[in-house]
């Protein structure tokens, strides 16, 4: 059994599930990459992987995550790159062709990362259809740690012990889903644009690059704060939230354009200060 997630933190999650019942384990596959940005044109093109992997440089480069794109890589990767997912793919179908017998259990719960990640990747995998099954755990009640019921935006935020009555939920991906969801996915990519936001179920609807950074305005004013802080406030508060990497990245766009002030070196995100415009204040 090979078990699918979209984010580091869903990994430990399953393993504290797994050690409560070893007959749930399997092997556990993280697909790095965060699809809900950036560009998809030619998304499995030679030009388009590299495309995308070139607009990751520039997001990660130059400040907290110069060290990041190499991190868990194996030796002999492009330097300076994302992680590989494509390589990650390619291990994944060959597997499979060699072991009729193995199955794989693609997790993802009710947000864009995790539904980008899953169009990405089970539209490489049709032709092992009956093999590939689905936990989207969309809209479903779960029991926190304090007895409480709740409605879980991460599988990371789901309890061990619930993972096991979630698992009861796999199902195979339908014929009817290798067909639609793939056409679903090839639209997204033909349109390009450079955010992705969940509106519900599988549907996705996609926003310019500078989708964020209305939300990035609200809790600035005219006292200089680090962009650390204003990341971090970002992400508490706000209702659509993204990686903190994409929001540094805007900040520093922002400045760029004049559109809010900046002091100290551009580079991480403790290494500068920011604050609105007296103009935007006014306004």
């Amino acid at each position: 059994m090979i078990h699918i997630v979209f984010q580091q933190s869903d990994i430990e999650a399953l393993r504290s599930a797994f050690a409560l019942d070893p007959s749930f384990k399997g092997e556990l596959i993280q697909i790095e990459d965060d699809y809900a940005v950036g560009p998809l044109a030619g998304i499995y093109s030679p030009e388009g992987i590299e495309a995308r992997r070139q607009w990751w440089r520039g997001i990660l480069a130059g400040g907290d995550y110069d060290g990041l794109v190499d991190k868990g890589r194996t030796a002999g990767r492009d330097p300076g790159a994302p992680a590989d997912d494509n390589a990650t793919v390619a291990a994944l179908t060959e597997r499979l062709r060699e072991d009729p017998d193995e199955k794989v259990w693609i997790w993802a719960a009710q947000n864009q990362h995790d539904v980008c990640g899953y169009y990405w990747l089970m539209s490489q995998l049709r032709e092992f259809q009956g093999r590939i099954f689905i936990l989207y755990l969309n809209n479903l009640p779960f029991i926190n740690e304090k007895g409480q019921l709740f409605y879980p935006v991460n599988l990371f935020n789901i309890p061990p012990r619930e993972f096991l009555k979630a698992r009861k939920l796999a199902r195979p991906i339908t014929a009817a889903e290798f067909e639609v969801d793939p056409d679903e996915w090839n639209k997204l990519c033909q349109e390009n644009k450079g955010v992705r936001q969940l509106e519900g179920g599988k549907k996705l609807s996609q926003h310019d690059y500078d989708y964020y950074d209305a939300e990035l305005k609200k809790f600035l004013t005219g006292d200089w704060v680090k962009a650390s802080k204003l990341i971090h406030a970002c992400l508490s508060k706000a209702k659509q939230i993204t990686g903190d990497a994409y929001l540094l990245w805007r900040i520093k766009t922002l400045v760029a354009a004049g559109e809010i002030d900046a002091q100290g070196e551009l580079r991480g995100m403790k290494d500068f200060e920011i604050k609105a415009k007296i103009s935007e204040l006014q306004a």
